[in-house]
């Protein structure tokens, strides 16, 4: 809903087909799926019929039979694993193994990083800045914030889990201090209900701890970065392997990220407080600058229009040049097919 509401207005559309480069597909994928996910009785029939319904009428569309698809692309909602479902009693839908999809690209909060045609993009966090004074006033505030504690966790441990990584760094960050390290537990959907508290834990802090949620990838992430604090990795799945348009990578990961080796954490062959506090301050401030320059095109902007303006892309801008880049690369390939 967000995309599709900046997208109507963004100053690269066009109501003229015979003039677009590249073709939306305002249809709210997530949403179809979503209803039935925890429906005891939903079919696989059940939590595909909006998407089948909609293949139907996009394959009957003059623009997407000139191309196969290859200039489409759509704003999924969820992960790109509640839509490959591939037996009827499986989980979610099975939208992205239907035929006549393959070629559209399709914008995820998690990507198959064996899929070429998803791209990840940014969870929405709770800030929607309308200008770009708006956003530099936040720059400006993260930047200078106080951050007496090294670094910060905010989760829930899944105790049902042997060897639950969560657990193990609540127990790291018992064991540096509250001095050192600020927790959150986030249990009973408390951090849902509240991202304030987060976002608070995440300003006072340097660093803050990032491993996988239920899958790869964590809101928790953005809601960091968008903190002006440094995320700390321990899957290269979670970012690296995600969200190429927004966070720089090959080899530049190093610029506003930590990653820690998990089995050695495990094997307490290195402590988390150890590793960060063996970072230089010099390095540090480098880090946080970089993850604050980053912030813009992290957020999904409040305004119509231009978006903030003065120059500066939101993550719907950098989502748009994206995919123009993409339709041109891709342009050769559809038009000899």
């Amino acid at each position: 809903h967000i995309v599709h509401r900046r997208l109507l207005s963004h100053s690269c559309r066009t109501t003229d087909p015979a003039r677009a480069a590249a073709f939306f597909v305002p249809f709210y994928a997530g949403l179809a799926v979503g209803r039935h996910l925890w429906a005891a009785n939903a079919t696989g029939a059940d939590r595909d019929r909006d998407c089948v319904a909609l293949l139907s009428w996009l394959h009957a569309q003059p623009w997407y039979r000139r191309s196969h698809g290859w200039d489409h692309f759509i704003a999924l909602g969820r992960i790109t694993w509640d839509f490959r479902r591939t037996t009827d009693a499986g989980w979610g839908g099975s939208f992205l193994t239907m035929p006549g999809v393959a070629n559209v690209t399709r914008l995820v909060i998690e990507r198959d990083p064996w899929d070429g045609m998803d791209v990840g993009i940014p969870y929405p966090t709770g800030l929607h800045p309308r200008t770009a004074a708006d956003v530099r006033a936040w720059q400006r505030y993260v930047a200078r914030r106080p951050r007496p504690r090294l670094f910060a966790f905010a989760g829930a441990p899944r105790s049902a889990i042997k060897g639950d990584f969560r657990a193990l760094l609540l127990e790291e960050c018992q064991a540096a201090g509250a001095a050192a390290c600020g927790a959150l537990d986030c249990a009973e959907g408390r951090c849902i209900k509240n991202n304030a508290l987060v976002m608070e834990l995440f300003m006072g802090a340097r660093f803050c701890l990032q491993p996988r949620g239920d899958s790869f990838t964590r809101r928790s992430l953005f809601d960091c970065l968008v903190a002006g604090a440094v995320p700390v990795l321990f899957w290269r799945r979670s970012a690296y392997r995600q969200y190429g348009w927004y966070l720089p990578v090959d080899g530049r990961e190093g610029e506003w990220s930590v990653f820690i080796d998990r089995d050695q954490l495990r094997a307490g062959n290195l402590t988390v407080r150890g590793v960060l506090a063996a970072i230089p301050e010099s390095r540090v401030r480098l880090m946080r600058k970089r993850v604050v320059k980053m912030i813009p095109g992290l957020l999904y902007s409040a305004a119509d229009g231009e978006g903030l303006g003065g120059g500066m892309k939101d993550a719907v801008d950098v989502m748009v040049d994206g995919m123009l880049r993409r339709v041109a690369e891709q342009r050769p390939r559809w038009r000899t097919t």
